[in-house]
This record gives C-alpha cells, structure tokens and sequence, in this order.
C-alpha cells in the first residue's frame, strides 16, 4: 500500500491571507514527503474560496522546488477546460522541472457552476467525452509529431515542447465511478483514481469491483493498471476518546459547503458562500456525526490501521490521505502527523 496526500488551499473566511493557506499547505506537503508519502495530488476548482485551485500545474512546480522525492500530482484536470496541447506541454514541462515527477489526472468535471463560467453552460454531464477524447491525444502528444481531428479538437500536427523526462511517458490516472469510465481507463492504459466522497466503505468495495471487472475484459494487455482511494482522513490521540467529533463536524462542514454550490441556489460573495445549514439535512443520515465517522476514515491510529488494512485487503494499491475538512491548519497538521508516526510504519513493507 502506498500512500499520498491530497490538498488544496481551504479559504472559509479572509482572516487568514492566501499567501499564509499557501505556506501551511506547502508545509503539509514536506510533512508528507518526510513521512514517506509517494505523491501529492492537487486538483482544478474556479472561483472557489474553499478548494481555491484554478491550475494545478504552477502549484506543482513550485512544490518541485521545495521537495526532492514526492511526485507531483494533477488530481485532476478537469478535461473540458483544457486542449490535449495544452494538457500535454504543461504536464511535461512539470516532468521536466522536476526531474521526472509529474502524475496527470484527468475528470470530466462535477459542477455545474464551473461549467457556467468555464465552458459556456455546457451540461457538466457532458464532460465524459472530452475525457475520453483528450487522454489518447495526450499520449500521443508525448510520443511524437501528431496531428488530431477529432470530434471536439482539431489541429494540424503538432507535438508536446517539452517532452516528458518519464519513459514511455509520465502516469495518466483516470477519476471513475461508472463501469464504462473504468473500462476507458484501463483500455488506454491509464490508472484509476476513485472516491466514495461520503459513501461507507460497501462503497469503497463496490468501486474496486468495478475496476476488477474492467482488467477482467483486458486480461490479455501489457499494463497492470493501479487504483488509488480517496478518503477522508482525521487521525485523533488515543487520549480523547471524544476526539472523533472534532473531524466529523469539519467534515459535516465541507460536505454541507459543497451542496450550497454544488445544489444551492444563491450566489457566492466574492469567491465565498456559507454552508447549507444543518436542519437542512436532518432527514439525510449521511450528515449525521457517528455516520461521517463510520464512513470516513476518522479514529485513533490503531483504527485508522484496521481501515486501511481493509483496503488494502481488497486490493487497493495507494490510499490518498485527503485533507481538505475545514478544520485548522494546526489540527490538520497534527493528525497527519499521527497518520504519519503511527499508521505509515505498519505498511512500510
């Protein structure tokens, strides 16, 4: 089992400044690194205080020059907004900063509101066949002199400057939840990215089925592709018995912040818009505490190691510490912290 952090900056408010939300993120990161996390993965948001992110790609390279061994992840790009060209330079020109880091994700997208504002109200469900239009003409990109005519891009030939350092070319990872979009991956060689958000983990199983039936069609291919979970995290002292509740209430928060603008109705203020209140999902057992505790992955070390123990069982190859919960940046710290001394060691072969 490997591990790797995801992150994005958390703005809930403008008392602390962007500069600082950059610095404590910058400091997880080295945290992660020295505590033998394999890859950081920051993904693509717009005008979005609360995962403020609208290009991966400079937050990389900047991370490039502060860690050494960490791989760099695009977790993800949002396809739609994006032209194989594009996709492909920026992405090798990573690999080549870094010294043959770069990882690339790629999703079709999840909210209306950025297709809005990003692709002209194109429908967000539309963002499949981008996907699965840009992911080979990347490769190719990488591979040499091409020319695409496609059904959404089209250019005469043309190649990636730079081309990547990695050999044949740096990972692509594909976020799946549909058994069509697992099999897309695996057929162009692509590894899978999944997350039950805030599903339990039938959930997490479930999703590995999925990905198990797709290598089952594609037995006879060349690649062994990889899955990687996405999961919630909150580590809490043995000593506060209590301590669960802390994680589960930011997680509440963030969960009740993405329905105000995944589902709500009114307009943000400046990049910022309040959670949907609590009474508003009384009727929703997924919102309730001891609920986002037993379906995140919220405990004492010797908890979380059983949790993760059981992906690994199922076959899970990386498990994604996520941060993003609304809590501080100092309890953020101190449960990766205790990720990091207590339950990394007990994976460490």
């Amino acid at each position: 089992m490997r591990f790797s952090l995801f992150i994005h900056m958390e703005r809930w408010d403008d008392v602390i400044s962007e500069e600082q939300h950059w610095a404590n993120l910058v400091e997880l990161v080295q945290l992660a690194e020295a505590g033998g996390f394999g890859t950081v993965w920051i993904g693509e948001h717009h005008s979005m205080e609360y995962t403020a992110s609208p290009n991966p790609m400079p937050q990389l390279a900047y991370l490039a020059a502060k860690t050494s061994t960490i791989h760099l992840g695009a977790g993800t790009i949002i396809a739609p907004f994006w032209s194989p060209i594009r996709a492909a330079g920026e992405t090798a020109l990573l690999d080549v900063i870094s010294g043959g880091r770069a990882e690339l994700g790629v999703a079709r997208g999840a909210y209306q509101f950025e297709f809005n504002r990003m692709a002209g109200g194109m429908p967000a469900a539309d963002g499949g066949k981008y996907l699965r239009e840009l992911v080979p003409a990347v490769r190719k990109l990488w591979e040499g002199d091409y020319a695409h005519d496609g059904e959404l891009w089209q250019f005469p030939v043309s190649t990636s400057v730079p081309k990547p350092v990695q050999k044949p070319t740096p990972p692509i990872w594909v976020a799946a939840r549909t058994p069509e979009t697992h099999e897309f991956a695996i057929a162009n060689r692509c590894n899978v990215q999944v997350t039950p958000l805030m599903k339990g983990d039938e959930e997490v199983q479930d999703l590995k089925n999925k990905f198990d039936e797709a290598r089952k069609n594609h037995a006879d291919a060349d690649f062994t592709p990889q899955i990687m979970v996405l999961r919630h995290t909150y580590v809490h002292s043995p000593e506060e018995p209590e301590g669960w509740r802390a994680g589960a209430a930011g997680i509440s928060k963030f969960y009740r912040t993405f329905s105000a603008w995944a589902f709500g109705k009114k307009d943000p203020d400046n990049g910022f818009l309040e959670p949907m209140p609590e009474e508003n999902f009384a009727e929703r057992p997924e919102f309730e505490l001891e609920n986002i505790r037993r379906n995140s992955v919220i405990g004492t070390p010797d908890e979380v190691i059983e949790r993760v123990r059981g992906y690994e069982e199922m076959g899970y190859d990386e498990y994604s510490f996520w941060t993003d919960n609304s809590m501080t940046h100092a309890e953020k710290k101190r449960s990766l912290q205790l990720f990091i001394d207590h339950v990394v060691p007990q994976f460490a072969n």
